[in-house]
């Protein structure tokens, strides 16, 4: 049977993919997080692998609170480069293939068009720089598919997407910046490519292709533009106020503009990727269950 170990799994997509792995009967998941495997315990994460010798490991593990990292760069570095290092060397000697989740925050906004996976990187963030530096220690396994991804939201944890849902219920106006511009993401989306990537695989309807790889859903926005959406979703009467980013004064420099150009992900593993705005409406239906 196919072992497949899930790292970060009480994060977003962690938990996405543990609530898709239901339908994946065949393999065997093993979800882990800190309290199971602290992945910037070198000794322990070799320990933890060679027992439950897994064919693939999807590490969604790692240190996201971007603000916060400007004051925490050691702490975020240990997670998003020295906890990557970590698992490679663990594979080392092994077949495991690896999927490790990155970022839009590896670019610094600054493109004119849809940034590929060729394009030259340049973090403006100690984030930006501390995942950059766990992509380099992905890729020094040759078995590695690196995903990168932007502004992920889910059911789960918290979100742009559940902020701007709690505002609009209890505001009468909340003001979002227009002047950054991207791509959302439903952290179900990533987590249905992922494992559409892994079973296609398994069962030969993809050739492994390792590498970089972008992926958010389809369309393009600014931040305004996604809290208009999701207000008109939550039927609100709540005002959205577009500002500029300088209104929202911050240790952290966000990108611009981060749109990802998602061709090599769909040619190689034949992904269909939903529009951001039925993603969206289709976590917000969720929300509204729970």
């Amino acid at each position: 049977m196919t072992t497949i170990l899930v790292t970060g799994a009480s994060g977003q997509l962690g938990s996405e993919i543990r609530e898709l792995s239901a339908r994946y009967g065949g393999y065997e998941f093993i979800f882990t997080d800190t309290a199971e495997l602290d992945i910037t315990d070198a000794g322990a994460t070799k320990a933890f692998i060679e027992a439950n010798a897994p064919s693939w490991v999807i590490n969604c593990a790692a240190y996201t609170a971007v603000d916060r990292a400007e004051d925490e760069e050691s702490l975020a570095t240990l997670i998003n480069s020295g906890g990557v290092e970590n698992i490679v060397n663990a594979l080392r000697g092994t077949d495991c293939r690896l999927i490790h989740i990155s970022t839009d925050y590896v670019f610094d906004g600054n493109s004119p068009v849809p940034y590929t996976e060729n394009d030259a990187t340049s973090p403006v963030s100690v984030y930006g720089r501390s995942k950059l530096a766990g992509e380099k220690a992905a890729l020094q396994w040759s078995n590695t598919i690196i995903i990168r991804t932007s502004w992920l939201y889910s059911s789960y944890g918290n979100n742009f997407v559940k902020t701007i849902l709690r505002k609009a219920g209890s505001a009468q106006e909340i003001s979002v910046v227009f002047d950054q511009v991207g791509s959302p993401t439903y952290a179900a989306d990533l987590a249905a490519a992922i494992m559409e990537i892994v079973s296609g695989v398994i069962r030969n309807r993809h050739n492994f292709v390792p590498g970089i790889f972008n992926y958010s859903d389809e369309g393009v926005c600014s931040w305004f533009d996604l809290a208009t959406e999701i207000v008109r979703e939550a039927e609100s009467q709540c005002s959205v106020i577009p500002v500029r980013s300088s209104a929202w004064p911050s240790k952290v420099r966000r990108p611009a503009f981060s749109v990802l150009d998602k061709t090599r992900i769909k040619e190689s593993y034949n992904l269909r990727i939903p529009h951001w705005r039925t993603s969206l409406n289709n976590c917000i239906s969720k929300i509204n269950r729970i």
